[in-house]
């Protein structure tokens, strides 16, 4: 790097998904000079559809012990909440076989621990970005509540409400009664509810990553619209980032481009067993019913959500990479299984949309510097927690690039875990 580039490099962050745009924001409030690059619109990409979680509770991991004998099933049954393309099998294979390996009681436990650490204080960690938006009233906190349908769920989910105690989330078990009282719009065929009061949602997810966009914008940072091609390197660094535009020297990078973030580490000498599971949403404006708060289900795999745009009905996950196309299929099990719960639901005007979410096989994320390029940062492989843990995630890079020790325990989000 020049002496002209040393002085007046700015932190360029890859990605302008919910993690990128928080990580630049945390950056920025720290006097930092920022350039934020995508190839699209801030918050186009996953960050785009979603049940609009943010969520202190999220301490069980997708993979859970048993999963092995599940498998069959995923391959069988395309429809299923979780489900497994079979042409996407042998490039999936070595992600799954760690995915199964990440799955036993003790790595259960020890992935729950972690969660645990990150997601305390996810939903504060948001507090200084949204006030600098003025949109603190993007965040409800609510809590949201987990309903079962049947005793035999609500028996299979028992271990799980256990582990959740374990890690000290705050919960309440519902009777039937109860839970028709705290959520009157819901049908009456639930035999049992959980009711976490440390969960909030935003009313847009979409809407929401754009206003952080803009208030960084606001604030004197650099949004441009570039697709990145590859890294300048020396001193054992990254002195530049290359695109379809040129060439942008930086003081450091941090890559947070969700899914696409394998190709970008590749570049720099790094391959984590980075997938995706692809998700699915449908946005009802003219729903007919005004839920008090989101509900969702461990039976079926999804979420309803009510939003200011309408209701969000979320979930499933797919296994299927980048390059298949929708089976859209999975969005009208989607609304087969909100209409059970919100009788005579209107589609009128409904949008669809599948997306991916960026997964590690263990459940964690990378927050991480990059093993060998001193200046090199990683912020990936959210899984289902990306907006819940974007916040953090920006406190966190803005510590490490800063030089300051972390109040937790950074070990198990280290790209090298593998």
């Amino acid at each position: 790097m020049s002496a002209e580039d040393a002085n007046t490099a700015p932190i360029v962050v890859v990605g302008a998904g919910i993690v990128g745009v928080c990580t630049a924001l945390y950056l920025l409030r720290e006097g930092r000079r920022v350039v934020l690059l995508d190839r699209g619109e801030p918050g186009e990409g996953t960050s785009f559809g979603n049940g609009s979680i943010i969520t202190e509770e999220a301490v069980v991991p997708v993979q859970t012990p048993g999963l092995l004998w599940k498998v069959p099933k995923m391959l069988l049954d395309p429809l299923g909440p979780l489900a497994l393309r079979w042409q996407y099998l042998p490039r999936l294979a070595p992600w799954l076989i760690q995915f199964i390996g990440a799955s036993s009681p003790q790595r259960v436990e020890e992935i729950s621990i972690a969660l645990r650490a990150l997601l305390r204080g996810a939903t504060a960690a948001y507090d200084p970005l949204v006030k600098a938006a003025g949109i603190q009233d993007m965040i409800k906190r609510s809590g949201w509540v987990s309903v079962y349908e049947t005793d035999a769920g609500f028996g299979a989910y028992q271990p799980m409400l256990e582990l959740q105690r374990r890690r000290g989330v705050k919960l309440e078990v519902l009777p039937a009664p109860e839970l028709r009282q705290l959520e009157p719009a819901l049908a009456p065929i639930f035999k049992h509810g959980v009711f976490y009061p440390d969960v909030s949602y935003t009313v847009n997810n979409f809407r929401f990553v754009q206003e952080l966009a803009a208030a960084f914008v606001g604030l004197g940072g650099t949004i441009r619209r570039e697709t990145v091609s590859g890294f300048e390197r020396s001193d054992g660094g990254v002195s530049a980032v290359i695109t379809d535009h040129g060439r942008t020297a930086c003081e450091a990078v941090v890559i947070a481009a969700g899914a696409w973030s394998k190709t970008l580490t590749a570049m720099l000498d790094c391959r984590p067993p980075l997938d995706t599971e692809r998700g699915y949403h449908l946005t009802l404006p003219s729903a007919g019913v005004s839920p008090r708060l989101p509900v969702y289900s461990t039976e079926r795999g999804f979420v309803c959500t009510p939003l200011e745009n309408g209701l969000r009905v979320a979930g499933t996950v797919e296994l299927g990479g980048l390059d298949k196309a929708p089976d859209w299929r999975r969005a009208e099990v989607l609304f087969e299984n909100a209409s059970r719960w919100y009788p005579g639901l209107d589609r009128k005007n409904e949008t669809k949309w599948m997306g991916y979410r960026p997964s590690m096989p263990d459940s964690l994320p990378v927050i991480d510097r990059a093993p060998h390029h001193h200046n090199a940062y990683l912020a990936f492989g959210h899984g289902h927690c990306g907006l819940s843990l974007a916040a953090r995630t920006g406190e966190l890079i803005a510590d490490m690039i800063a030089g300051r020790e972390s109040a937790i325990d950074m070990a198990p989000y280290r790209v090298d875990r593998f």
